[in-house]
């Protein structure tokens, strides 16, 4: 006989098989899907969302299954990449387009929902699909019930099972019903929960014997067993299969049932309950399984599994979308710790937190970044020179080429680009592999701080791609008048809800030398005032300190106030460049100093010459170049590392 799945050494803690589509969310909350007029977009489908659930809660997991050849599947691809799922089980289908679900909160547990499914990928999922040296890398699998409604998707899920028990691992049964995937109701009724089907019955109870594990609501419960009530239903699947049972009961939580059935329905496990106030149930059971499959893989007890799967159920029921919205195992800890005094977890800001910085997009450990979002400054530059100031579009295109030769496609850089003249710029960086743009919303010199184009900032930065981050400079000194500082700690306070509103990371620039005394204790705490209002932004750009002493003081303030923080990035000021590299060295001792974003420092001297018609295209960018190099290699060099 072959060998066992080494539970200890496998690869891969968990497999999902079965649906994978883009769930289109209506924003507008208590209206018809009929009225809906602009909607939020995430990865849906039951194993995809228990496939990012569990890999957010620690456990190694992949999503076996296919998508389209487009944007749609190549959008799950990338976001299962991002959340840490393997994609090694993901299959390109050339022939079909990945499914989509349009979907609304019409009412309190009323979400009427739309699958746009005929002939889509997922279910065109086939035996030849099924590696079994891929499936035995794993732990377990979890089978859906949609997945078994077609032949040639119940033959692969089937392959995988027998290729699993082969190797002594572990079948997981999520019998996530939905009638109108079996053809029981219309494609109005996407949100109907239970059709009696005799068909259907048959069809999954010959799934259940193989399995170790079943979960499944009361209306999938009886569906699978083909009985009317809940507690004959139990009783059923007890007498075809040995798993452990887990009823999932919404509010009431779960019980679990590991041995005999009992005539007493509550006669079996129950985890802690959290009371909760249901905003949409969506996704919440994918949530749940996520939870208790964390706890189940994790060698925990039934009873803390149950708890676990309970309260990743709430987190998801009171928050709009599915897998985006499910915790992360830091987010679950402080939840079962602390708890929460909001019955709506989403208006929590302290849990709140924990899940916006532990789910962002990219880990960015080193940021090196060419700063080119001056306007005042190369407007200066361009009257000198007597230039159109129009050419400034074109120079900020030269300056991100000169960023891209040198980053090369390399991890850690970035840049700052404006949205008065870099527009152009913007489209050529998107044509290179950088990690990171920032782009600013000050009015270049305001003091009091303004926006440079509203004051309403929400509705420009809802027109902005996901992964650019909001940069705001403000000339802030902790002994400003108090007037002064009320007044520009409610403008980065409006600036932080509304970048945390429509989803944007927030660098906040903190200049204080220009307007006061720059002393060891200033920066510290202008930074502990503002987090005092819950101001948490992503990124703290400030200038370079006097002593280490300063330095150790703000790391100290930062990692108090909020240890998620991406870390401090030094600004430049038009610095020389030996005095650049003396700041980099001070702060080499510094984790919390993740980086610089430096500007005319790198691009004074190329801009005063190209606008003046005394360099060209190519020297420009080769000055650039070389002066951003340099000063990469001085800020690696600091830090006790070279160039790769």
């Amino acid at each position: 006989m072959s060998e066992a799945v080494d539970a200890k050494h496998a690869p891969l803690d968990v497999i999902t098989i079965g649906r994978a589509s883009v769930d289109l969310y209506g924003q507008q909350i208590g209206s018809r899907l009929e009225d809906i007029t602009s909607f939020a977009k995430s990865v849906g489908g039951c194993p995809a969302n228990i496939s990012v659930g569990t890999a957010r809660l620690g456990l190694r997991s992949a999503l076996l299954t296919r998508v389209g050849d487009e944007q749609m599947g190549r959008f799950i691809r990338e976001q299962l990449t991002r959340e840490g799922v393997s994609v090694d089980g993901l299959r390109t289908d050339p022939d079909r387009l990945t499914a989509l679900v349009l979907l609304s909160v019409e009412d309190e547990g009323v979400s009427p929902m739309i699958f746009y499914r005929t002939d889509c990928a997922d279910m065109a999922l086939s035996e030849n699909d099924i590696d079994e040296a891929f499936i035995t890398s794993a732990r377990a699998i979890v089978v859906t019930g949609t997945h078994f409604s077609r032949p040639n998707s119940d033959a692969a899920q089937r392959k995988a099972i027998r290729a699993i028990k082969a190797k002594g691992g572990k079948v997981v049964f999520d019998i996530d019903y939905r009638p109108n995937l079996w053809g029981l109701a219309g494609h109005a009724e996407g949100f109907e929960r239970y059709v009696k089907s005799d068909r259907v019955s048959a069809q999954l109870k010959s799934v259940l014997p193989d399995c170790d594990l079943i979960v499944g609501t009361e209306e999938e419960i009886m569906i699978a067993s083909g009985t009317d009530d809940c507690l004959s239903a139990l009783q059923t699947i007890r007498l075809l299969s040995k798993a452990t049972i887990v009823l999932k009961r919404g509010a009431m939580g779960c019980i679990v049932y590991d041995g005999p059935i009992s005539d007493d329905l509550e006669g079996g496990i129950v985890g802690k309950g959290f009371p909760i106030e249901v905003y949409n149930v969506l996704g919440a059971g994918d949530a749940f399984m996520s939870g208790f499959l964390r706890g189940w893989l994790g060698g925990e007890s039934l009873e803390t599994a149950a708890t676990w799967a309970n309260a990743c159920g709430a987190f998801a029921v009171s928050r709009l979308l599915c897998a985006p919205e499910y915790p992360t195992f830091e987010e679950l800890q402080f939840f079962l710790k602390n708890g929460s005094q909001h019955l709506a977890l989403r208006k929590d800001e302290a849990i709140n937190h924990i899940h916006w910085a532990t789910t962002r997009r990219r880990d960015i450990p080193s940021l090196m970044a060419l700063a080119c979002d001056h306007r005042i400054q190369l407007d200066d530059v361009a009257a000198k020179a007597g230039a159109d100031p129009s050419r400034i579009h074109d120079f900020k295109v030269l300056t991100v080429k000169a960023a891209a030769k040198v980053a090369a496609g390399r991890p850690g850089y970035g840049m700052l680009l404006d949205e008065k003249y870099g527009r152009e710029a913007m489209f050529e960086f998107a044509r290179h592999s950088f990690a990171w743009l920032g782009r600013p919303v000050e009015l270049p010199g305001s003091r009091p701080l303004r926006f440079e184009f509203s004051q309403d900032i929400g509705s420009q930065l809802i027109e902005w791609p996901v992964d650019h981050c909001i940069k705001c400079l403000c000339f802030y000194h902790p002994d400003d008048p108090e007037a002064l500082k009320t007044e520009q700690q409610q403008k980065l306070k409006s600036l932080f809800e509304a970048a945390r509103k429509v989803g944007r990371e927030l660098l906040i620039e903190i200049i204080a030398g220009k307007h006061g005394e720059l002393n060891d204790t200033t920066i510290p705490r202008a930074l502990d005032e503002l987090y005092a209002l819950d101001i948490k932004p992503d990124w703290w750009k400030l200038e370079p300190q006097a002593s280490a002493g300063a330095w150790a003081e703000i790391e100290a303030v930062i990692l108090k106030n909020d240890p998620w923080c991406r870390g401090v990035v030094l600004l430049g000021l038009e610095a020389p460049q030996d005095e650049l590299e003396a700041a980099f060295a001070a702060t080499a001792k510094v984790p919390i100093v993740k980086g610089f974003a430096v500007g005319r420092t790198i691009f004074i001297n190329a801009a005063e010459q190209w606008l003046a018609g005394k360099m060209s295209d190519e020297e420009a960018v080769a000055d650039m170049a070389s002066r951003f190099e340099r000063l990469t290699e001085a800020w690696l060099a600091a830090r006790g590392r070279k160039a790769a």
